[in-house]
């Protein structure tokens, strides 16, 4: 149900496929990218931007979903085009924008986790209260623990969708 492992995941890619682009220096495809590719392509980034609206709406299941699909389709652009990827050079504003969302990634995981942490203290204290026979005590403590998974789910979905962005700017150049 949450993605702090995934995100996680999706972070460290982004953060190493960054590494290796700015390693090697960039310079700009050989080859016209494939129809198929566009199509992958603009298919994500719609998706991606679904998720965003899903999430700002509290559609947190829809958008978990649509970051799934998105991040799907991004992987396989990234096994075709690992090759072209590690050529392709950014421009410095492109690159800065690719620190900004990593930055926001990591920021928005790392308070997820801390929420994640908090709401299971919470859940322990309210079976604890429960078992001592504080039942107004323990719902309250179960309503706390609850808002904080929903909170820090929705933290999660906001990083993967950072992550994802970083994706969608690297494959930029598959836009028609």
């Amino acid at each position: 149900m949450f993605m702090s492992r995934g995100n996680c995941g999706i972070c460290a890619l982004v953060f190493a496929l960054t590494l290796a682009l700015v390693g090697t220096g960039w310079t700009q495809t050989t080859q016209p990218p494939s129809s198929d590719h566009a199509i992958l392509y603009q298919r994500a980034a719609g998706l991606l931007d679904q998720a965003q609206q899903k999430l700002t709406a509290g559609d947190l299941t829809e958008a978990n979903s649509l970051v799934k699909q998105a991040n799907a389709l991004f992987t396989l652009l990234q096994k075709e085009y690992a090759a072209v990827l590690a050529e392709r050079r950014l421009s410095p504003k492109e690159d800065q924008q690719l620190a900004i969302n990593q930055k926001l990634a990591t920021d928005a995981q790392t308070q997820a986790d801390a929420l994640m942490a908090t709401a299971a203290a919470k859940g322990k204290q309210a079976r604890e209260l429960e078992a001592q026979g504080q039942k107004e005590a323990a719902t309250a403590a179960y309503r706390e623990s609850r808002e904080g998974y929903t909170q820090a789910q929705n933290l999660s979905i906001k990083s993967a969708i950072y992550a994802l962005r970083n994706q969608q700017l690297l494959f930029h150049f598959l836009a028609p």
